[in-house]
């Protein structure tokens, strides 16, 4: 398998796909997608996967979140099959298998992905890294609730982790062996420290305060 993806894809990834990106909030920019990309192709060559499907799958993987976030996965599907320019590099069965790979890749997906792409870029997408979860999550809630006060923004943030990262929660990953399963057991650690979680969480929300400029009215 090559390790590298073709160029002309890779130049049309980054000047037409890439800057889309820019549009969305801290959780889904730019930075969040670029390193779905290195993890997926770090992934493809540790399964043998098709680098270049892998590549252009995590990079279109959030596109969707153009439209409304709780489908934004089935609209990102929709994206990168209606896109007639892919037709360069990939047969119509190779687009199809991406198309899915995109729906697949939510965290809340009641079902798993159903192929080794899907498992790919979903396992790409979890962002286990207990710093960037946390920062992440604040991210999000300040952007989409900017009403809320400090002790709200906290009662949601440990919520979150609750349901999505905790040892009951719905995170699941799919690839055996990836760095994942040790960072998913130093963040389920944290999460079941009350006090620890509750440092985290206000480490992240001054330092974003901080990053905007704001004093916290709470």
């Amino acid at each position: 398998m090559k390790n590298t993806a073709s160029l002309d894809l890779v130049e049309f990834i980054e000047t037409q796909i890439l800057p889309q990106y820019a549009q969305f909030d801290k959780a889904h920019n730019l930075e969040h997608v670029t390193r779905v990309i290195r993890r997926s192709i770090e992934l493809a060559k540790h399964t043998g996967a098709e680098l270049n499907m892998v590549y252009a799958i995590a990079a279109y993987h959030d596109l969707g979140m153009s439209g409304p976030r709780a489908i934004h996965h089935i609209t990102g599907g929709k994206i990168l099959a209606s896109d007639a320019r892919l037709k360069r590099w990939f047969s119509p069965e190779q687009i199809k298998v991406m198309k899915e790979a995109v729906e697949d890749h939510r965290a809340s997906a009641s079902h798993a992905p159903r192929s080794l792409y899907g498992k790919i870029v979903a396992e790409a997408d979890r962002d286990i890294i207990p710093e960037v979860v946390f920062l992440r999550t604040v991210q999000f809630g300040m952007a989409n609730y900017p009403e809320m006060s400090r002790e709200e923004h906290w009662r949601r943030f440990r919520q979150h982790m609750d349901e999505k990262y905790s040892s009951h929660g719905y995170i699941r990953l799919w690839i055996p062996g990836s760095p994942n399963e040790l960072k998913l057991k130093e963040l389920r650690n944290i999460i079941a420290d009350p006090q620890q979680l509750r440092q985290q969480f206000d480490k992240y929300y001054d330092l974003e305060k901080l990053n905007a400029g704001q004093s916290d009215p709470s």
